[in-house]
């Protein structure tokens, strides 16, 4: 039998029963559209969380105090950090929230008090007037630079750069506004303002470093560096590794992005079982099918048709069927990851594999399921079939 008029005819059965064979196919479709959504927004996601994190820097090693019952850290730590072989450079942070002020308009903001140094570590850039410098923090100066979102938040469309801001019912003087960063791992970079340490170790009345940036000579030297900090550390919290942790920017996006994946694949997992659902649709229709044409069956077996021709048809209108729902599906699918993308203004993630993979899946559910009912028709007796009523 020639696969062709097959075809054909599968196509004609199923435009004679329009609504049964879509209610048929919507299982296929459902899986299909399914697998290439949740595939692609995981992708997305993760290509999203690793572009978050690059923008960080993939060079960075981050220090938290956890614990300061075993010890402190002190300028003088951050001054021996820097001299570790493989840093660049190091800037300490301490952190709090404050309420800001400016005539009537009033936000809470986080602060961040840090030395010169960590302009150049975190990759960030001025928009209007110049970031702290050392002498600011060493005379304890009452300056600030603000993110992009705090600046409109406080001033609008005007310029604040030397106008002052309420930290606190304590004025500083502004003297830079920073370059929108957007948003990384859930955090804002630009709804923030920035005082020397010493300033801001004042104003958050706290003596305590919380954490400390290291910068890498390179991303090849980073574990070295890593090692290096972990043995300073020690010696500065009496070997309680409890109390303190570096956090590293290459594992934290390895870990972030085989989580993504981990979440991606068991979703598609999900989303298959929609397929094999729609396969065991597919297989009672052709079994209803085989019932409705037992007559046809006999006819054709009467004039000559081989058992192998019969299975043939039927498992190709099988197939049809599933191929057909397939495709309505892929379309389905890509329709749902433009529509998301469009409301999240996400950056969509296409391939051919996205698509090609659940298509040709819904092509072997077809088969799978559409061999029982082509064996049944095909092995039925031509003198059986003519007298079924």
């Amino acid at each position: 039998m020639k696969f062709l008029p097959s075809i054909k005819l599968a196509l004609k059965n199923i435009q004679t029963s329009k609504l049964r064979s879509f209610l048929t196919m919507l299982g296929i479709i459902i899986g299909v559209a399914s697998v290439i959504t949740l595939v692609s927004i995981g992708q997305s996601s993760t290509q999203s969380v690793t572009n978050e994190i690059n923008n960080l820097g993939t060079n960075l090693l981050t220090v938290n105090v956890l614990d300061t019952d075993n010890g402190e850290l002190k300028d003088t730590d951050v001054e021996a950090f820097k001299k570790l072989n493989g840093v660049k450079d190091a800037a300490p942070l301490v952190s709090g929230r404050v309420m800001a002020k400016n005539g009537q308009t009033t936000t809470q903001v986080s602060v961040t008090g840090t030395t010169s140094s960590y302009l150049t570590i975190k990759d960030l850039s001025l928009t209007n007037g110049r970031f702290l410098a050392d002498i600011d923090n060493e005379y304890r100066q009452k300056v600030a630079v603000l993110g992009s979102e705090t600046a409109q938040t406080l001033f609008g469309v005007d310029n604040p750069i030397d106008k002052t801001v309420q930290l606190n019912g304590t004025s500083y003087k502004i003297i830079g506004v920073l370059a929108s960063k957007g948003t990384s791992i859930g955090q804002s970079g630009d709804n923030i303002i920035i005082t020397p340490l010493s300033t801001a170790e004042r104003l958050l009345q706290t003596l305590t470093i919380q954490s400390v940036v290291v910068q890498a000579k390179s991303e090849e030297q980073l574990n070295f560096v890593e090692f290096a900090l972990e043995r300073s550390l020690n010696s500065i919290f009496h070997n309680n590794t409890d109390s303190f942790s570096v956090t590293n920017q290459q594992d934290l996006m390895e870990t972030m992005s085989s989580v993504s994946k981990t979440m991606t694949m068991l979703l598609a997992g999900i989303a298959s079982i929609s397929l094999l659902v729609g396969g065991i649709g597919i297989m009672n229709i052709m079994f209803v099918s085989v019932s409705e044409r037992t007559k046809e069956i006999g006819i054709r077996k009467a004039i000559g048709a081989k058992r192998k021709d019969i299975l043939t048809q039927f498992l190709i209108e099988s197939i049809v069927l599933s191929g057909l729902g397939g495709l309505i599906g892929v379309g389905l699918g890509f329709s749902t990851v433009k529509i998301y993308s469009m409301i999240t203004s996400s950056t969509p993630s296409y391939s051919l594999s996205i698509a090609a993979i659940p298509f040709l899946f819904s092509l072997v559910v077809g088969i799978v399921f559409g061999v029982f009912p082509a064996n049944k028709a095909s092995k039925l007796h031509p003198i059986h079939a003519l007298r079924y009523e």
